[in-house]
C-alpha cells in the first residue's frame, strides 16, 4: 500500500481548513502561511485525487460533492490527531510550547498584553499567540486553546468560567463638562455633543444603555462623529470631543490621569460578563491550567477598573 506523502497530509490540513473557514485567507491566517501557500497546497491534493473538491468563485468556496465527503472524513482524522497531541502535552507538567489565545482588541490591549510579561517571566518555556479581533472566532476549527469573551456564551463543546462583569459608562474630559456643563440626566444628552461607537462585525451603532427606576433604557443620540474602535472613541473623549460610553476597564487608565471623568454614574449599568472559554479536549492542558490561573490574577473580585470609577 503506498504510504501518505507529507505533501498529502499539507493538503489535507489546508483543505479542511479551508473549507470549514469558507476562504483560503480565512485558512492562511489560522495556519500561519500566507493565501497561495495553501490554494496550492489545495490545488496539489485535488491533481492527486483526480478530484475537485471546491467550486471556486472570485468571492467564495463551495464544496463540491466529493469535497463535502472529504471534508467530513478529514475533520474525524484532524480531531484525533489534535487528541494525540493534547493526550502528550498533559502527560507534560511544566507549561511548555504554543498557547493560542483569542481575545477582543481592547480587551487583549488593556487587560491581557500589559500582564503577559509577567506570564512569560513565570513560564519561560511558553510561547504565546494572542490573536486579538473582534471577530467571533471558532475555537476547535482554528485550535485555539483559551478564548476570552463578553458575554455568556453557551457551546457544548466548550468550557467556560466568568471572570468579571463587563460595565459601561458614560464619560467625558474635564475641559469639555467646564464649558458644556455636567449632564445630571441621560436625557440631558439631547444638548451634549455625542460621540458613538460602531460594532465592526455588525456595522451597527452602540445603544446606550441607562438603569432608570427599575427598568434599563437604551437610546441611541445623534452624535457628531461615530468610530468602530473603542480606543479611538475614548480618544476623542479625552481631548474635548464630547461625551461617550466606553467599558470601564478602558476608560479607567484616562480617569486615573485626569483626562477623563465618569458621568451619570448612577444611571450605569452591568452591561455583561466577561468569560474565559477553552475546548473540552485542552482540559488536561497544563498550558491552559496555568494561563486560567493568571487570569484569575487578571481579572480580580471586586475589578480594580470598576472600584476606581464607582468607588
Amino acid at each position: 500500500m503506498e504510504q501518505m506523502s507529507l505533501d498529502s497530509l499539507t493538503g489535507i490540513v489546508a483543505f479542511t481548513r479551508s473549507a470549514s473557514l469558507g476562504s483560503y485567507t480565512a485558512a492562511a491566517r489560522v495556519l500561519g502561511v500566507s493565501p497561495s501557500a495553501v490554494s496550492k497546497s489545495v490545488q496539489r491534493l485535488e491533481q492527486r485525487l483526480g478530484l475537485r473538491l471546491f467550486t471556486r468563485t472570485t468571492r467564495s468556496l463551495s464544496l463540491t460533492p466529493e469535497g463535502r465527503d472529504l471534508h467530513e472524513r478529514a475533520l474525524r482524522l484532524l480531531r484525533e490527531a489534535e487528541e494525540i497531541e493534547q493526550a502528550a502535552v498533559a502527560a507534560r507538567s511544566e507549561p511548555a510550547g504554543l498557547l493560542k489565545v483569542a481575545a477582543p482588541l481592547p480587551i487583549g490591549v488593556h487587560l491581557l498584553a500589559p500582564a503577559l510579561p509577567r506570564f512569560q517571566r513565570r513560564y519561560p518555556k511558553l510561547l504565546v499567540d494572542l490573536r486579538l479581533s473582534d471577530r467571533m472566532v471558532d475555537l476547535i476549527e482554528e485550535g485555539i486553546d483559551v478564548a476570552i469573551r463578553v458575554g455568556n456564551l453557551a457551546d457544548s463543546r466548550l468550557i467556560s468560567r466568568q471572570l468579571a462583569p463587563h460595565r459601561v459608562c458614560a464619560f467625558a474630559s474635564p475641559a469639555y463638562l467646564e464649558r458644556r456643563g455636567m449632564p445630571k440626566h441621560p436625557d440631558d444628552l439631547i444638548h451634549h455633543d455625542c460621540v458613538n461607537f460602531r460594532y465592526q462585525s455588525s456595522g451597527q451603532a452602540l445603544r446606550w444603555p441607562f438603569r432608570i427606576g427599575e427598568r434599563v433604557v437604551e437610546i441611541t443620540p445623534e452624535p457628531w462623529m461615530i468610530l468602530d474602535a473603542s480606543d479611538g472613541v475614548a480618544a476623542t473623549l479625552a481631548a474635548g470631543g464630547g461625551v461617550g460610553i466606553s467599558p470601564t476597564y478602558l476608560a479607567a487608565s484616562h480617569v486615573e490621569r485626569g483626562a477623563l471623568v465618569p458621568i451619570l454614574r448612577e444611571f450605569a449599568v452591568e452591561r455583561s460578563v466577561m468569560t474565559a472559554l477553552w475546548p473540552e479536549s485542552r482540559r488536561g492542558s497544563p498550558n491552559v491550567k496555568a494561563f486560567l490561573a493568571f487570569l484569575d490574577g487578571i481579572f480580580p473580585s471586586p475589578a480594580p477598573w470598576d472600584t476606581l470609577i464607582f468607588g
